[in-house]
């Protein structure tokens, strides 16, 4: 699965058929399509939907609809009359911290995992190395707290993140992962070696997946 890619109608380069094109050469069982929802008016957005539901239709890769979100300081920027309309929301921190405010961080990533419009928080910790490294007991309350609920974190191959052990953390506690390119090109799409290699690594099975029940 890949379930974090771009395209035109955020800052992709390719066609959302281009990408599908792309899971179904890489062999991909199942694609999500997942632009950022800032790029999108609800004129945009409706198109964005029906495009993609199009190109379910006509491949044998299971294809979703979903977009990223920003987490501000007041939390995701995505309400209910958009997620209704998905099959999943992302929602990722984009703003740049100072050196030892990993708190701010961790603060937004707590909001997003609260937010019922949520379901999975996109390349975690891919600011650490500037602005600092949580501890494991804040770590652990991240964890318990999408344990709560139900929420699930990507493994980025793009950012090579989260770490091997937060993966493990997450495997033991029943946390959902999902495996994540984050492509921007259609040639990028299932570029996925990284994740599953420190997925499996941290002991990961199908079932530790989200939307396992479909693959």
């Amino acid at each position: 699965m890949d379930l974090h890619t771009h395209t035109r109608y955020s800052d992709g380069v390719g066609l959302i058929i281009d990408n599908v094109s792309w899971a179904e050469a890489r062999g991909l069982r199942l694609v999500g399509i997942s632009d950022h929802i800032h790029y999108l008016t609800p004129a945009t957005f409706r198109s964005y939907v029906a495009e993609v539901r199009r190109a379910a239709e006509e491949s044998e890769v299971i294809v979703l609809v979903g977009v990223e979100a920003n987490i501000l300081d007041s939390g995701p920027d995505i309400t209910d009359d958009f997620t209704e309309k998905l099959d999943y929301v992302i929602a990722s921190v984009h703003d740049w911290f100072g050196v030892g405010e990993v708190h701010r961080y961790l603060e937004r990533i707590k909001l997003a995992l609260m937010d019922k419009n949520v379901d999975v928080i996109g390349h975690f910790g891919n600011i650490f190395p500037w602005i600092g490294y949580p501890s494991q007991e804040e770590l652990l309350e991240i964890v318990e707290l999408a344990e709560a609920y139900g929420k699930a974190f990507e493994i980025s191959s793009r950012y090579r993140v989260p770490e091997q052990e937060f993966i493990k953390l997450c495997v033991r506690r029943g946390v959902k992962l999902t495996f994540a390119s984050d492509a921007h090109r259609p040639e990028d799409v299932g570029a996925l070696s990284w994740s599953i290699k420190v997925f499996e690594r941290a002991g990961g099975k199908k079932e530790d997946l989200l939307f396992s029940d479909l693959l």
